[in-house]
């Protein structure tokens, strides 16, 4: 049996992603006082008295809005809803009860699911104390009075939601390839995990920059399961004008990180820009095993040789990852998307991949016969012998006779060499030079 899933929802600016970021522990949704900032469902790990979970942060809920976004954002809590096995809803005590609190009682009640109210914002106890039980009136059982700010109520409010859960659970971690899409805003991020899902999971507009946060999605295909990362779109520092913004970026870096694959998204209409480099160079410096996605290619006129064209300007502007395999795709249309699983895996296990040392070092032993390494000032390098330390990425100690002789260009031709003894296509390699007689 999967975690039991908690939603936390709510309207707008009643301080779910507060409460959301104390269980979780840490910085994970945006917080900031502006009504609608958190616009997707984000998901963490909770974990309380034993138990873990998985927590739904959703945008605020506004049913009657004829806002384009603020529908979008009640159709993603819908999601959530319907997804969730207990649900903490969020009110404000500095407000009272609202119009729009007795809708959301309406609509939560016919989820026919464990509601759990919180009455946030309570941070002085004593000025608010008897306020807490006009909450009664929405008809939800018990109120549990809280300050998310403040950490005040939270251990009852846990204690509450757990009581639902089903003690049979299995809190096993689950073996799953966590995989970030990553691009510049609007190139289509979104639009293509919803493709891979089949779903309106994350909001789509074609307004650039919709997609604040990081969501993470689960999926199962063939067997393995994956958890794809939707990021917030990575803009150049002199369009950041919102420090929701700012924000958002730390968080595509964050989301780079903590993911096993980067599918690095170009729009095909834009080429590879300055920024496309930036971002496949957070990938790259993170030791990530990455994808590079050319999307919205239906839209591009084509002869023979156009992705021939397009993929040598790809290994101009990303010489330092040529070993990233390039997929030209329409989310639009869903040409080649499904394509992209099979080089996940390959990336992925590429990444994961560790050589004996003895196999190693039968391949350097043949590198350094048929390319002698370099000498300088009558000093010869000498490379005695290899092993691998780590992988993700795979991470090699080299021990010579003196560093200071490994160039930069023999150490890329025994990464060659490597690369077609053992293929690791798609993930960077890391060399570390010693000297032998230099402690491990």
């Amino acid at each position: 049996m999967s975690k039991p899933v908690v939603a936390i929802v709510g309207r707008p600016n009643v301080g779910k992603s507060t409460l959301f970021n104390r269980i979780a522990g840490e910085r994970i949704s945006i917080v900031e006082d502006t009504p609608g900032v958190t616009r997707d469902r984000i998901y963490a790990e909770g974990e309380w008295l034993d138990y873990k979970f998985t927590m739904i942060d959703t945008g605020g809920l506004e049913p009657e809005s004829e806002d384009f976004m603020l529908r979008r954002m009640y159709e993603q809590a819908q999601i959530a809803i319907d997804l969730a096995d207990v649900i903490i809803f969020v009110t404000d005590v500095k407000t009272g009860v609202t119009d729009a609190d007795f809708q959301v009682a309406n609509i939560l009640r016919k989820a026919k699911k464990p509601i759990v109210l919180a009455v946030n914002k309570m941070d002085d106890l004593r000025k608010y104390s008897m306020d807490v039980y006009e909450f009664y009136e929405l008809g939800l059982g018990e109120p549990f009075g809280i300050s998310a700010g403040q950490a005040l109520g939270i251990g009852d409010l846990l204690d509450q939601t757990v009581s639902f859960f089903d003690d049979t659970q299995d809190t096993d971690e689950e073996d799953v390839i966590k995989v970030a899409v990553v691009g510049r805003p609007n190139a289509g991020k979104s639009s293509l995990i919803n493709r891979i899902l089949g779903e309106d999971r994350v909001i789509v507009s074609d307004v650039a920059g919709t997609t604040r946060d990081a969501i993470d999605t689960r999926y199962e295909k063939d067997g393995r399961k994956y958890i794809f990362i939707d990021t917030a779109g990575i803009r150049r520092k002199s369009k950041i004008k919102e420090s929701i913004e700012r924000y958002s970026i730390i968080r595509a870096v964050a989301a780079v990180e903590r993911c096993d694959v980067c599918i690095i998204l170009i729009d095909a209409n834009e080429g590879v820009t300055d920024q496309d480099t930036k971002i496949a160079g957070i990938a790259h410096e993170a030791g990530k095993a990455c994808i590079i996605a050319v999307n919205k290619w239906d839209t591009i006129e084509k002869d023979s040789n156009t992705i021939n064209k397009f993929s040598k300007d790809i290994d101009i502007e990303l010489k330092y990852m040529l070993y990233a395999p390039k997929i030209f795709i329409s989310a639009l249309t869903g040409q080649r998307v499904a394509k992209l699983f099979s080089l996940i895996n390959t990336v992925y296990d590429s990444n994961s991949r560790r050589v004996q040392t003895g196999i190693l070092n039968d391949v350097l032993a043949e590198a350094t016969a048929m390319n002698q390494p370099p000498a300088e000032n009558g000093r010869q390098l000498r490379i005695y012998y290899m092993t691998q330390v780590s992988s993700k990425p795979p991470t090699f100690v080299i021990f010579v006779n003196n560093r200071e002789l490994m160039h930069f260009s023999y150490r890329r031709y025994i990464e060659n060499q490597l690369r077609t003894a053992f293929g690791f296509e798609g993930t960077p390699i890391h060399f570390i030079v010693r000297n032998r007689n230099e402690k491990e």
